[in-house]
């Protein structure tokens, strides 16, 4: 059976990883699965926990007053779903739903927050691996948003 630290290192988002930091990383994290349907989270909630898909979908959603929630992203193997633990207040912006059985690693933010204060270098490479989430993120959005403006 292979450890959480081992597990993560072969994920391509903690790729290059360090085993220290492989193992401080993996001390916060936990396997996970989600049935069709069910929500990582909800928008306004704590923001305690981020997740690396291993296997399945995940639809990113707002909820529109009076509509059906509006999704505005998948994500699938690979990727990362959240973010908004690393921004105080530390509060879910969207909800997160999973659209097929989906296996992931879960991280607990409060723990990585911690252990990233306490080693600002693993911090520095932290910050180095969420940073371009962020930027891929905004693109897309952006994108979405002109698509949207063209069509009227």
């Amino acid at each position: 059976m292979k450890s959480l630290d081992s597990i993560l290192r072969e994920l391509p988002f903690f790729a290059g990883l360090d085993e220290e930091h492989a193992r401080l990383v993996g001390g916060c994290a936990r396997n996970c699965r989600f049935e069709p349907g069910q929500y990582l989270f909800h928008e306004g909630d704590p923001a305690d926990e981020f997740f690396l898909i291993r296997e399945g979908k995940v639809a990113l959603d707002v909820v529109v007053p009076g509509q059906e929630p509006v999704v505005f992203s998948t994500l699938g193997e690979d990727e990362v779903v959240g973010a908004s633990w690393l921004v105080p207040p530390y509060h879910w912006k969207f909800d997160a739903r999973a659209t097929s059985l989906t296996r992931a690693l879960g991280i607990d933010a409060a723990c990585l927050r911690r252990k990233c204060e306490e080693d600002h270098d693993f911090g520095y490479l932290m910050m180095k691996r969420f940073l371009p989430v962020f930027v891929k993120r905004l693109h897309t959005t952006r994108l979405q948003m002109f698509d949207v403006y063209r069509k009227r």
